[in-house]
């Protein structure tokens, strides 16, 4: 039985808090690592998990997961934070584990929120509690750990990525939340309108934790109509997320944004300047346009030009970090740079061919020269080291059955066309 602490700490928690799914049938989204028959989900279920790494965008399920994996094998489930703890409350949880572990038998789970944010110090302080299975680590980043975090936390962990929830994730939720008479909204007599729907999960963006809190808070501020009904409209909606809602259909919407992308595409910067003001006054995230135009900057630009990459990427950052409207400059900046570039498709060409040439031929053997002799006992290998043949010697790389596969086709376009691969340069004196 609840006591009366319990009772009132539930009353005031937010609907997000409250609606947290508690088993893996509730679980919404991230199929692809916890769909039926997946190895997570059959590691879950058989308490098989080890230490593991949950990486992807906010509201998307890393810490609700982590407290459906300790419920599920009834181990005990430990929370921190990165940035508020260290390593006096990491070797004090540890040695509660070790405890629990030895007088008890029961496992314990420390999940880690902002991971990532772990000096080298602190991550060592849990390596051994790791390897002898005190404690089964789960860190929690929206941060790439191969990039932001220690490498002896990385390799003694599986990584997860998490995918952002889809629009049909986050609309199960909502409605989910609305009907739901224990832990929901199901007490008031809510109507939720269509167009109120519908704004709550674009402008959520795949993160259920803002569409929740949204929902909640539209909720709890609009007042009854005669009837006693909670109307939530699209006004309401648009107050409590704050964020503007699309002034045009998601058709007309998607129509803008493949003209903007084919402007960025077919070199008219004046095209592509007019149809991201458009989006950007009809109520898209300018980072929306930020992150096309970085994409492009590599798919239809590449190595004709390496600096709109360069200029593109900060141009991102510099929006992200000035906001709104000053950021639109550094954003146009990287859209007319876009645009004038010179155009090469030969990056995109190129792994689209590596992703055909891996499906078909992915058990080729790695050639003895390049493999890896940091060991003891690997053998020995005729590798040259090409700086001690002036930058470049003929050597193989690649599977000896594919040592004439070509990947990367140089165009004759902006500075590509200067490009000589130095295989080629060997070939045609041959």
């Amino acid at each position: 039985m609840d006591s009366l602490f319990d009772l009132n700490k539930k009353a005031n928690e937010p609907l997000a808090e409250r609606m947290r799914p508690r088993t893996l049938d509730e679980f919404v989204g991230q199929e692809h690592i916890v769909g039926k028959g997946s190895m997570l989900r059959r590691a879950i279920v058989t308490d098989r998990l080890g230490s593991c790494i949950f990486y992807g965008p906010p509201g998307c399920g890393k810490t609700t997961l982590a407290g459906i994996i300790a419920a599920t094998t009834g181990a005990n489930f430990v929370q921190l934070n990165a940035v508020s703890s260290g390593v006096a409350d990491a070797k004090r949880v540890i040695e509660d584990a070790k405890r629990a572990l030895e007088l008890y038998g029961t496992r314990t789970y420390l999940m880690l929120d902002e991971c990532h944010r772990w000096n080298k110090a602190q991550s060592d302080s849990m390596l051994a509690a790791i390897e002898k299975g005190y404690i089964v680590f789960i860190g929690s980043t929206t941060e790439n750990p191969y990039v932001n975090m220690t490498r002896a936390i990385v390799s003694r962990c599986r990584v997860f990525e998490f995918k952002r929830l889809s629009g049909d994730d986050v609309k199960r939720a909502l409605l989910r939340a609305v009907e739901d008479r224990e832990r929901g909204l199901g007490n008031y007599d809510i109507k939720l309108e269509e167009s109120a729907l519908e704004h709550f999960v674009w402008a959520a963006d795949g993160d259920l934790r803002n569409a929740l809190n949204a929902l909640e808070l539209a909720a709890l501020t609009t007042d009854p109509d005669r009837d006693g009904r909670i109307v939530i409209d699209l006004e309401a909606a648009q107050q409590s997320i704050q964020k503007k809602a699309m002034s045009v259909d998601e058709s007309m919407y998607y129509d803008m944004l493949s003209a903007f992308c084919k402007s960025l595409r077919g070199s008219d910067s004046d095209a592509a300047l007019y149809w991201a003001e458009r989006l950007i006054a009809a109520g898209c995230d300018p980072l929306s346009i930020a992150r096309r135009t970085l994409v492009h900057s590599a798919e239809d630009v590449g190595m004709a030009d390496p600096r709109a990459l360069t200029v593109a990427a900060a141009a991102l950052t510099a929006l992200q970090n000035l906001g709104m409207p000053e950021g639109k400059i550094p954003l146009y900046e990287a859209i007319v740079y876009v645009c004038e570039a010179s155009k090469s498709p030969s990056v995109i060409k190129a792994l689209e061919a590596a992703e055909r040439l891996v499906e078909e031929r992915k058990d080729d053997e790695v050639p003895l020269a390049v493999r890896d002799t940091h060991y003891s006992g690997a053998p020995k290998t005729d590798y040259k080291y090409p700086h001690d043949f002036g930058g470049w010697v003929e050597q193989t790389y690649l599977p000896e059955s594919l040592k004439d596969v070509r990947l990367y086709v140089p165009s004759n376009n902006g500075e590509e066309k200067h490009l000589v691969r130095a295989k080629d340069i060997k070939k045609n004196k041959g």
